[in-house]
């Protein structure tokens, strides 16, 4: 395993991400030195600051580390992993996440469940590539929303009207970018019909608050840091799918789910019909079951339901259930274990 202190990795998400960083000084300090033999560290590929990967990814960092010479999780110590240390490694989102999970330069990758099944099966982004048939996954965390945004005084009301406007899509070749081709092509909007514009969120927000951009086309969590910035400084709108065009892109395009973004996720912003798809949690097949075992347990320990309550606004759309619910990519054999194994646990229904 390479060393886990790199260029790459964040140190930077308050009270979370930095507490595994802060865990691992501490213990290679004063008498738990001994002990950094029993450590195992642990990377988890997240995504760009400004975007809804990263603080969730320090927020499950921080729930699974436990390091040696840490109280005990029943005497209010970590209920993480016992020798553990994990860190939120930030990145440029899902498709550098399956590149580094791939190669074995992370443990863990957050991606898109469309994107995992296409590097799975080797189609889309990754064509001529082989297969990635080793992908597994944890969980499906939450559900990620096809937020399209504009200004509040823009004249583009429905998806058709981006025709003839500039709209940003993400980075070149990034998943974000495929997404929007594929999704806007569906609805006869190829990208000649619009004028694409491959910036990043935070990029996206500023041309957009300043009249430099009609619309931003994102893939994300909602809130998404991006746009809540940009309803913190201008009157925004989300643009909706309609009934038809929910229907029309679910039938051709099958990972897709029908979602709403509530009103109030962002200022002055009303409830908005649109489609999302799942943020998975993966790993590499080959990962110790065991290990795996005890990450999918601190995973939903209570300790790590309050944590993610409190601190990420979509936390409370982590749920056990659907969490088992993968889609294209297979679970590991030792998050399958404590599914299996917690159900069978369940107190039986009063009759």
């Amino acid at each position: 395993m390479r060393p886990f202190l790199s260029r790459r990795v964040s140190c930077c998400l308050p009270d979370t991400g930095l507490v595994a960083l802060l865990a691992l000084l501490l213990a290679l300090s004063g008498p738990a030195a001994a002990q950094t033999s029993d450590m195992r560290y642990f990377r988890i590929g997240t995504g760009t600051s400004s975007g809804a990967y990263f603080p969730v990814g320090g927020l499950i960092a921080s729930a699974i580390t436990s390091p040696p010479g840490a109280q005990p999780c029943e005497h209010g110590g970590s209920c993480g992993v016992s020798g553990l240390i994990a860190v939120a490694q930030a990145t440029t989102g899902g498709l550098e996440n399956l590149d580094l999970l791939r190669n074995g330069d992370i443990e863990a990758a957050m991606v898109q469940s469309d994107l995992a099944a296409s590097a799975a099966q080797g189609v889309g982004l990754y064509a001529g590539r082989p297969p990635f048939t080793d992908l597994r996954a944890i969980a499906a965390l939450y559900t990620e929303t096809i937020q399209i945004v504009v200004r509040g005084d823009s004249p583009i009301q429905t998806i058709a009207d981006l025709r003839g406007h500039s709209l940003s899509v993400g980075e070149k070749k990034s998943a974000i970018a495929l997404d929007a081709e594929t999704i806007l092509g569906a609805l006869h909007l190829p990208p000649a019909a619009y004028h694409p514009v491959y910036l990043r969120p935070g990029a996206s927000v500023d041309q957009l608050i300043n009249g430099e951009l009609d619309a931003m086309f994102i893939v994300g969590g909602t809130p998404f840091i991006a746009i809540d910035n940009a309803a913190q400084r201008r009157s925004i709108r989300l643009i909706p799918f309609t009934a038809d065009e929910a229907h029309s892109l679910r039938q051709s395009q099958p990972f897709l789910t029908e979602a709403v973004i509530p009103a109030g996720a962002y200022a002055g912003v009303p409830a908005t019909a649109t489609l999302g798809v799942s943020a998975l949690l993966t790993v590499r097949a080959d990962l110790d079951p065991d290990l795996v075992y005890g990450i999918t347990q601190a995973l939903w320990h209570p300790t790590t339901r309050r944590a993610l309550d409190e601190g990420f606004p979509r936390g409370h759309f982590l749920a056990f259930g659907p969490a088992q619910d993968t889609g294209p990519v297979p679970l590991h054999p030792g998050a399958a274990r404590f599914y299996h194994q917690t159900q069978q646990n369940k107190p039986a229904p009063e009759r």
